[in-house]
């Protein structure tokens, strides 16, 4: 089977899919990629179906050695990235050969790209999912992020009769926008608003909040103005999707992502809409975010929207 070789890991390179979907009544987190929209945008352009894993990147990257031709796909965060030394465009995707070697540079904007290969990541499925769930050390690589010295096992790839251009460009610019340390989200009310004070949703939409330094993949620690919560503050545990704001007695928000935990008794005031999770997940420790109220039309809308960009990116490659 062929592979890859990973010469250098970056800071925190890990395989990851769509995610582990159906499992969490057995308390078993969902995980995937935080950036889903670059995910599957990586994954379009190197010709891969959607359920494929790729390679997460978060704030340095790795170096990369292939074993054999592939199409190799890099969206998300910007970085000065090169194969062979030769410079390949953002959001693009392109031939490698055997032996070649992917560099990531300086980043430029942004916290976490995605690295799709032809043919996908074939690391061994754990609860229906390649995502790498770092709390419980599952899925991946044993559960853990790349280490120099591996290698990532891929799976069959047939190379088109017809060549492919060398590079192909994406324009995801309809989709959203890459944050430059800070972002707006947007946000619907959460399923305890009664439980916050009258002032606290005019105190979310109107404040600048921080992500602490111990944010990750599980959540964002955002440091700024209290959210009162005047009356009992614990609630019965219920579902804690991606992208709530759950609020514990600190006041200070925690913005819920990719690995959290399955269910939660901690007050949730608003939720991230769809569209702005992949916003939300090119925020890096010290970037600040606001949050900002719209109707479900807009929510709707703005997924549409995402949606229709990944469609075209798809009839373009």
């Amino acid at each position: 089977m062929a592979s890859v070789f990973v010469a250098k890991p970056g800071l925190l390179t890990t395989v990851q899919d769509r995610g582990r979907w159906g499992s969490q009544s057995f308390g078993v987190s969902v995980a995937g990629a935080m950036d889903p929209y670059s995910h599957r945008l990586a994954n379009v352009l190197a010709g891969n179906d959607a359920d494929a894993a790729t390679l997460e990147v978060t704030i340095a990257g790795p170096e990369l050695e292939f074993e054999d031709a592939r199409i190799v796909a890099v969206t998300g965060a910007l970085f000065d990235v090169t194969i062979d030394n030769r410079s390949i465009a953002p959001r693009s995707a392109a031939e490698v050969s055997a032996g070649s070697i992917l560099r990531f540079g300086r980043k430029l904007r942004g916290a976490r790209a995605y690295v799709a290969i032809s043919g996908g990541i074939n690391t061994p499925v754990a609860f229906g999912s390649r995502a790498t769930h770092l709390p419980s050390g599952i899925g991946g690589l044993d559960g853990r992020p790349l280490r120099s010295g591996d290698r990532l096992p891929l799976g069959t790839w047939a190379r088109p009769s017809r060549p492919a251009s060398r590079t192909h460009m994406a324009d995801s610019s309809s989709a959203f926008s890459l944050p430059d340390g800070h972002a707006t989200l947007r946000v619907l009310p959460g399923p305890q608003l009664d439980r916050f004070s009258p002032a606290a949703w005019d105190v979310l939409q109107s404040s600048s909040y921080r992500l602490a330094s111990d944010s990750n993949r599980m959540g964002y620690r955002l440091a700024g103005p209290s959210l009162e919560t005047p009356g009992k503050l614990d609630v019965i545990s219920d579902a804690t999707p991606v992208g709530v704001l759950q609020v514990p007695p600190s006041g200070q928000p925690i913005l819920l992502m990719a690995d959290r935990q399955t269910t939660g008794g901690y007050p949730k005031i608003a939720a991230v809409i769809s569209a702005d999770i992949s916003v939300a997940a090119q925020l890096g420790p010290g970037d600040t975010v606001r949050f900002a109220a719209c109707s479900t039309q807009d929510a709707f809308a703005a997924l549409i929207a995402q949606e229709r960009s990944l469609m075209a990116a798809a009839d373009r490659s």
